[in-house]
């Protein structure tokens, strides 16, 4: 964490997972091993009508990703994230039980992208990247003013994808359309699983 300029930066360091389903549903699981306020699950959810609800472990959690992105409901739940071995050499599997919401994320093996150490390298190198290979925007400023770099090193393809909301089968993974608005870039159109260090400047 620094200062400079009246703006404090932070960063986190963790995977970001999403991934739309047939019934219309799409999520953005953030499972972070470190943030300015401690290791934490979030979800970000999206229903067909486009209502988006963020679930949040803890007030602070939710304070925390409220100050960069936008909903039109936040609710503390219990949640419980776990990243594991999958079942076949190099796989990643993200369990994920938040309130109503139960998910089961396997990604296949990564794909190691370059680092991209600095902001400057970010903004000016990987940010042209990041749009041709994955259709993402890599910095921006959220709806907030928060100005955030996506610093991602490694780009996995969900291959299966499982969920419930109130014991309700979600279907089929599918591409996460329409846009969620979450925030200033959209995640990757097919589903995923992105290990990333956000570096964040908050007003």
């Amino acid at each position: 964490m620094g200062t400079g300029g009246g703006r404090r930066t932070v960063e986190l360091r963790g995977s970001i997972t999403s991934t739309g389903f047939t019934s219309g549903h799409r999520f953005v699981v953030g499972h972070w091993r470190s943030s300015p306020v401690g290791p934490f699950t979030d979800v970000m959810w999206a229903d067909p009508g486009g209502h988006r609800r963020l679930l949040a472990p803890t007030a602070e959690a939710r304070d925390f990703v409220v100050g960069v992105y936008r909903f039109d409901e936040e609710e503390v739940v219990d949640v419980t994230g776990a990243l594991v071995a999958g079942p076949q050499l190099g796989q990643r599997l993200l369990w994920v039980q938040a309130g109503p919401v139960r998910l089961r994320l396997l990604a296949g093996r990564p794909v190691p992208l370059p680092p991209a150490p600095s902001p400057w390298l970010t903004r000016r190198l990987y940010a042209p990247f990041a749009r041709r290979l994955l259709g993402v925007r890599t910095h921006g400023v959220s709806p907030t003013g928060v100005e955030e770099w996506y610093r991602a090193s490694s780009y996995r393809r969900l291959v299966e994808a499982r969920g419930t909301v109130a014991g309700t089968d979600l279907g089929a993974p599918a591409p996460i359309e329409p846009p969620t608005r979450f925030g200033f870039s959209e995640p990757p159109r097919s589903p995923s699983m992105v290990v990333t260090r956000p570096l964040l400047r908050c007003p």
